[in-house]
Parts: C-alpha cells; structure tokens; sequence
C-alpha cells in the first residue's frame, strides 16, 4: 500500500554536503515512523536516523550526530535526510523505510522499503 522512493543520491567530495529525498504515496507518512538507513558495499544495512510524528527523530549512529539531520515537509509526503561533512566511510546505498508505530534501530522491524539511492563520497 505504501510506496517510498529514494532520490537525491550521487558523487560528491570529502567535506561536502547531499540532501536525499524519500517521497511518499499511498498513504500519509504520520501514521508511520519512517528511517533512513544505509548499506556499505560488504556490510551489513545499518539504521542512521529515523522520525515519527510522536517523538520526533532519533539518532542511531553516534558518527553521524551533528552531520546529519532528518526533516519532514509541511504535507507529510516528504522525508528528507541532509548530510554535511561527509566523509569517505559514508559511501553507501542509502534507503529510507517505515514502520506502524515508534522509531526503532532494527531493519527487521521496517516493512516498507525504498529501493535505494546510491551516495559515493570521494576526491
């Protein structure tokens, strides 16, 4: 019923800044918690960020506090995931997803899915 769609993704340099976009249809987003997580090439999907109408966001990897912030549009379509000061390790397929309820740091508990957009940080 829902669908999510990454976009925003692409190369950029040591130091530099991407904002990625997760648009939302088939249902509005405040009855979910949706999360932003990312998956580096031999490494497991990890969960960076995630926001609920309820609590607002929460921070689930301590290197990416105070370099990355995660935001909702007026209308409830949009997520959006801004990153500052991105750094090499950051290269990743980045996804966003949601879930009924809470903010929670397990990718298993997400049932709707992007399909990813890739982010490559490098000179």
């Amino acid at each position: 019923q829902l669908q999510l769609v990454e976009s925003g993704g692409g190369l950029v340099q040591p130091g530099g800044s991407l904002t990625l976009s997760c648009a939302a249809s088939g249902a509005t987003l405040d009855y979910y918690a949706i999360g932003w997580f990312r998956q580096a090439p031999g490494k497991e999907r990890e969960a960076i960020l995630c926001i609920s109408s309820i609590h607002g966001s929460t921070y689930y990897q301590d290197s990416v506090e105070g370099r990355f912030t995660i935001s909702r549009d007026n209308a409830w379509n949009t997520v959006f995931l801004q990153m500052n000061s991105l750094k090499p390790e950051d290269t990743s397929i980045y996804y966003c997803a949601a879930r009924s309820g809470r903010c929670v740091g397990a990718n298993s508990m997400y049932n709707y899915w992007g399909q990813g957009t890739q982010v490559t940080v490098s000179s």
